[in-house]
């Protein structure tokens, strides 16, 4: 009995292994949610309320914001249950053009740093050894337009740069950094309606991000998908009370990547099988960008199954007293066939006429998950609370 027990143990692990099968992209930072509010409400953001931090989640939004203009720096220790020198940064802002208020032009710089990196030999005996200090950034400008009263569009151009560079003191080969362009587009949809004798706000978004040249950290070698995203949202926000209202939201993504060929799903014991792998990862490495976009809707080995295992989604909340306090929770899921980087999420913030602070908390449905326990900070400046503020103190 215990015989049978341990292999079916057995055969249900490599049921598991044979079934994880995470889509593969290059500059995967990109992915990462920047600011507090967003991951507050397990990385929501599609068709919330604008805010300053709108660039990452739907920058059509900004054509809707309530300001003229704003600010906002965000930090986020990354895997710090395991290091504690790897960081997100991110600076975003935004400002509201002409007097008709139905357009804004936006921009963010992300800055990740993978820390200090000590590498050697392929021995790993140390000899040899070198220190470097691995890093990402992104700067991406956007611009974004009113189509009608309740509808806007926005795109935004970005350039990249993964400085993942090194000397292999093996062979002398240098690794240099390499950079990508991408393109987003997105679009936002809100009204008004009425239910009983309260005025609701009902919106939805999509955003396509990193549309985009492909990457490579090994001189060519490989040749890397940006993490081409869509994301699909909704959200609805009611009146519980006077000052008091609640929204609650849902964002579905999905990588926009071919999957890359296994050789576990070829018969690589014959030469047939490894011709055809080769193949088959030829032709996954040489694909363009828009090509693998189509691609990445009817490619994965376990069919139709498999495509529905690659959309996470995420479900939100937000209460908000007065436009002063806030109080957010919100979960995301992942398949595990697909990373598995599910958890839930909390959030608060704290608002001023000129200032906002929230701050995020994550903890992962594993245990063992080097995400659990990551802390986000988020700073915001509202440009109208700081004109009326500099008006104030001139009279």
């Amino acid at each position: 009995m215990l015989l049978g027990t341990a292999a079916a143990a057995s055969a249900q692990n490599d049921i598991k292994d044979n079934e994880f099968n995470p889509v593969n992209t290059g500059v995967t930072t990109l992915s990462i949610t920047p600011d507090a509010r967003g991951s507050g409400m397990g990385n929501l953001g599609a068709a919330t309320d604008p805010d300053v931090n709108s660039q990452f989640w739907n920058p059509s939004k900004y054509a809707f914001a309530y300001s003229q203009g704003g600010l906002a720096l965000s930090y986020t220790p990354w895997l710090r249950k395991i290091v504690n020198d790897i960081f997100l940064a991110n600076l975003s802002g935004y400002w509201k053009l002409g007097s008709g208020d139905n357009q804004a032009i936006s921009a963010s710089f992300r800055y990740f740093s993978l820390g200090e990196v000590t590498t050697g030999g392929y021995e790993g005996d140390g000899v040899n050894a070198q220190t470097i200090n691995p890093y990402e950034f992104a700067f991406d400008l956007g611009y974004s337009r009113k189509l009608s009263e309740k509808f806007s569009m926005g795109v935004v151009l970005r350039y990249i740069l993964s400085d993942l560079s090194y000397q292999d003191t093996t062979t002398g080969e240098q690794f240099k950094a390499a950079s990508a362009f991408s393109v987003d587009l997105s679009g936002y949809f809100t009204t008004f309606p009425m239910i009983g004798r309260n005025e609701c706000q009902f919106s939805w978004g999509f955003d396509i991000s990193n549309i985009g040249t492909k990457v490579s950290n090994d001189n060519g070698v490989t040749n890397a998908f940006l993490p081409t995203n869509l994301r699909l949202g909704m959200n609805f926000m009611f009146p519980l009370a006077d000052y008091h209202t609640l929204g609650i939201g849902l964002d579905l993504n999905k990588l926009l990547v071919p999957t890359k060929p296994r050789p576990k799903d070829f018969d690589m014991e014959t030469q047939e099988g490894q011709d055809a792998y080769w193949e088959a990862y030829d032709t996954w490495n040489s694909m363009s960008p828009i090509t693998g976009i189509f691609k990445s809707f009817n490619d994965a080995p376990g069919g139709f199954k498999e495509e529905l295992q690659e959309i996470q989604f995420s479900l939100g909340a937000e209460y908000n007293y007065n436009q002063q306090f806030f109080l957010r929770a919100g979960y995301n899921y992942e398949h595990p066939n697909k990373g598995g980087r599910s958890y839930f999420a909390f959030g608060a913030g704290f608002s001023l006429n000129v200032v906002q602070l929230d701050a995020s908390y994550m903890l992962a449905t594993a245990q063992n998950s080097p995400l659990d326990q990551t802390l986000r900070f988020t700073l915001s400046f509202d440009m109208d609370g700081l004109r009326d503020l500099m008006g104030r103190r001139r009279k």
